[in-house]
């Protein structure tokens, strides 16, 4: 694996070679074992119109945020366009309080990314959480294959490696010290279905990529699927009421998981 080619890639290109290169490798595990006690949230919090209610209804009962949020998820269902798929997912972490004080939802946000010795290479989120110090809490990748093939599991490790990378010289500029780890949590999203990701990304690693070596230590990444086995066709995510109750559970408990790790990230500013 030493002898792979390395190059300066952005973030929108890497695929499993880079995984490889740099010594990653990503291992699913169960529910239980990913989000621990918090693996099933409640959800009265929520109108239970958006629980129950068809995708796109327009029953005039409806508050004016719940049909909001599922025109949203109506449009995605279908989308002929990625940036609807984008769409969505930010009012979904937006409904279910992502973007609380101090933290700010961004489409298409560039992250700056050192690879090979290249300083000008970047890694472009379809959504992330900012902090207001423009800190990067969580990034979001679309599967884009309405119109290619793409890794969005590369990817969002990329985007990951850019946010260690760029959240540490927030820091500096600052006047605190680097950190010499971070676990970014990620997603990415297939249509309406969520994946869910640990990326635990060290300074070893970093400093591997931006020199394009091959790192002693392996990089385990943990991801956690969103899937129903009994669900009549898995493209229909969350249009299925049964499957985006479930989807809408693992988005919260992935929250109070992802503010575990935002308390180091945020740690002395």
């Amino acid at each position: 694996m030493a002898n792979l080619i390395r190059s300066s890639k952005s973030g929108c290109d890497w695929s499993v070679n880079e995984l490889l290169a740099y010594h990653i490798s990503v291992k699913a595990i169960q529910p239980e074992a990913f989000f621990g006690p918090g693996e099933n949230p409640s959800l009265a919090d929520l109108d239970p119109k958006i629980l129950t209610a068809p995708a796109g209804a327009e029953d005039p009962d409806l508050s004016d945020s719940t049909a909001r949020y599922l025109g949203y998820l109506d449009l995605a269902a279908n989308a002929m366009q990625e940036s609807l798929i984008d769409d969505f997912a930010r009012e979904t972490l937006h409904l279910l309080g992502f973007s609380e004080r101090n933290h700010i939802l961004s489409t298409r946000y560039i992250i700056p990314l050192t690879i090979c010795g290249e300083t000008q290479r970047t890694a472009q989120t379809d959504v992330c959480l900012l902090h207001r110090r423009t800190l990067v809490l969580l990034v979001l990748v679309e599967d884009k294959t309405l119109s290619n093939f793409t890794d969005a599991q590369s990817q969002v490790i990329a985007e990951a490696i850019a946010a260690f990378q760029f959240n540490n010289s927030i820091r500096e500029s600052l006047g605190c010290e680097p950190l010499p780890s971070m676990t970014i949590p990620c997603i990415t999203m297939s249509g309406t279905r969520p994946t869910f990701y640990l990326v635990p990304v060290t300074l070893g690693l970093s400093n591997a990529v931006a020199t394009a070596q091959y790192p002693s230590s392996e990089t385990v990444v943990l991801k956690c699927v969103t899937v129903m086995t009994h669900t009549r066709r898995a493209s229909d995510g969350m249009k299925n009421t049964e499957y985006r109750q479930l989807a809408l559970r693992r988005f919260l408990a992935f929250k109070t998981l992802a503010k575990s790790h935002w308390e180091a990230i945020l740690k002395d500013l």
